[in-house]
């Protein structure tokens, strides 16, 4: 999937504003590709989604003690540079470099991803269940990118961090900058930025779910209510703008 793990790039170092490291968003998106896979385009495949990046968050506070970029490098990357970036990689945190932390990641992310697309029984909520995935929706994404971005919501599996809307924006319309063929979209492009200022401008700029709503959600049938009730859907509106 070229375009969507391309499209990653500008998550990295939490949205390059210190909120959750950027291995949380691309794990979470494979959560969604997987169950697409076995499931298809369907609040089945969203719910599954959001419920395996849940975990996957979890399992990466355990590992980690935290999971936003800036508590866990020390590092502010509001206005990366190259050496800022080399130094972003590299830096030994407490619990190593950050690419030591991808390859655990990684394999906890597998396993977590694994479980809950095995589990035969879960309770699913009617549609529509993920804000993200209404986002990914109506800026024109495939059925396949809908579901990956499921697992965004609510803060990245419901944690309650950065909007995961936002995230989903970003990420889309780094594909499409991808697939009009202008090139490498690198950390910050300028649509992505230009989102970004439609986003803080509409929530007074603040970029977490938890303060947005005023809570962290409970459960995907608590997210899929509040959605379902018209909640954040400024929000979706002026992100579903290109």
């Amino acid at each position: 999937m070229e375009f969507e793990e391309l499209a990653v790039d500008p998550l990295a170092g939490g949205i390059m504003r210190g909120y959750q490291c950027g291995m949380l968003w691309g794990a979470a998106l494979a959560a969604g590709a997987q169950a697409y896979r076995l499931f298809g385009k369907c609040s089945q495949a969203e719910a599954r989604a959001m419920i395996a990046a849940q975990g996957i968050v979890e399992s990466f506070r355990a590992q980690n003690k935290n999971i936003d970029c800036r508590a866990i490098t020390g590092i502010d990357l509001s206005s990366p540079t190259p050496e800022k970036i080399i130094r972003f990689l590299i830096k030994s945190a407490p619990t190593g470099s950050c690419f030591g932390m991808s390859a655990r990641c990684a394999k906890a992310a597998l396993g977590e991803i694994n479980a809950t697309l095995s589990e035969k029984h879960i309770e699913v909520p009617s549609v529509p269940v993920s804000c993200s995935a209404i986002l990914a929706q109506k800026m024109g994404a495939s059925d396949v990118q809908t579901v990956m971005a499921a697992g965004l919501a609510g803060g990245i599996g419901l944690s309650g961090g950065a909007c995961g809307a936002l995230g989903t924006a970003i990420w889309i319309i780094g594909m499409n900058s991808l697939k009009d063929g202008t090139g490498k979209i690198g950390l910050n492009p300028p649509d992505a930025l230009a989102a970004i200022d439609r986003f803080t401008k509409c929530t007074d700029h603040e970029f977490e779910c938890s303060q947005l709503v005023g809570r962290q959600f409970e459960s995907v049938a608590d997210h899929a209510s509040y959605v379902r009730a018209g909640g954040c859907s400024e929000i979706i509106k002026v992100l579903a703008v290109q």
